[in-house]
């Protein structure tokens, strides 16, 4: 499989991007989720993708990874800006149009493009995602926080989730290497939910490549600073104009979104919701072969339904 790492310049950043597969075939844009760096897409979900035929690109976000990385009050943005980085990074590649799939807090940002710049998506698929709109960032502070959903809220967390983090919140933060991957793995542990194995030791030997490979770890929050410097930058009542063929995809699972995927599919004409038996919040190996092959078949029908 042929891969090529490089930095991109995309406005006043430069993005950590790496691509898969013959730059000539259908271009697929991986988009990660909040704090989330590239390699979480999992070598080997990419690798189905590519081998079936796509050019595959996985990207660091600003203040992630290998990305460019600086003090936010001196350069502060919003979510609106990682959405522009986006499409930014697929303008400087040169790719007219791409199949989108969006992780998490990524998939919200494909939504978003699918519905600013429908011309430039040739497909849609969402995998752990909240509606765009729905305020899913205030939903999860007010569980953490102990506080009543308002009436016609998104559905919160599950509780092993909320506890979880409730006490990260209040622990000292870690202060080596060695700690740091430890509570990351904790994370991903409460992340990945109850259903299937969780491996430990693979858990291990990549939270010890996502440590490696950060250029400013403190720049990691930003992304948290971004959500609540713009509490309501994103559309609302928009998912009626996404016209890209969407897939939705949640586990069975799910602890931070549950029920949120099936929302998104509701408001999206023809889209079609996909459960997971046993997929918690992440791409994991029980997981990837099932929702990749999904994935291939969903942009094959797309490319179908493309006119000519």
């Amino acid at each position: 499989m042929t891969t090529e790492a490089r930095m991109i310049q995309v406005g006043d950043v430069e993005l950590w991007t790496e691509e898969f597969g013959d730059p000539s075939h259908p271009p697929v844009l991986l988009i990660a989720g909040s704090m989330s760096q590239a390699v979480l897409w999992p070598d080997e979900f990419v690798g189905r993708l590519a081998a079936a035929g796509h050019r595959v690109i996985r990207y660091d976000h600003r203040d992630m990874g290998r990305s460019t990385a600086r003090d936010f009050e001196q350069h502060p943005y919003t979510w609106a800006t990682l959405k522009d980085d986006a499409v930014g990074l697929l303008d400087a590649l040169g790719v007219a149009s791409a199949h989108l799939v969006g992780h998490s807090a990524g998939g919200l940002l494909a939504q978003w493009i699918a519905v600013d710049h429908p011309g430039r998506v040739d497909s849609l698929t969402v995998v752990g995602s909240s509606p765009l709109g729905g305020r899913e960032g205030e939903v999860i502070v007010r569980a953490l926080m102990g506080e009543p959903q308002p009436e016609g809220s998104l559905p919160e967390p599950l509780p092993a989730f909320t506890e979880f983090f409730r006490a990260a919140a209040v622990s000292p933060p870690p202060a080596t290497r060695a700690e740091a991957v430890d509570f990351q793995i904790e994370v991903a542990r409460v992340l990945h939910g109850d259903e299937l194995p969780f491996d430990e030791d693979a858990q291990r030997r990549l939270q010890e490549r996502i440590f490696d490979r950060t250029r400013d770890p403190r720049t990691i929050a930003n992304h948290q600073l971004a959500g609540m410097a713009d509490l309501h930058c994103e559309p609302t009542d928009a998912l009626a104009r996404v016209t890209a063929p969407t897939l939705v995809v949640e586990g069975t699972a799910e602890p931070a979104k549950p029920g949120h995927g099936r929302l998104i599919a509701e408001q999206i004409t023809g889209a079609r919701l996909m459960m997971v038996q046993g997929m918690g919040h992440m791409l994991t190996p029980g997981t990837t072969e099932e929702v990749a092959d999904a994935l291939v078949a969903h942009m094959a029908g797309a490319g179908a339904r493309a006119p000519k």
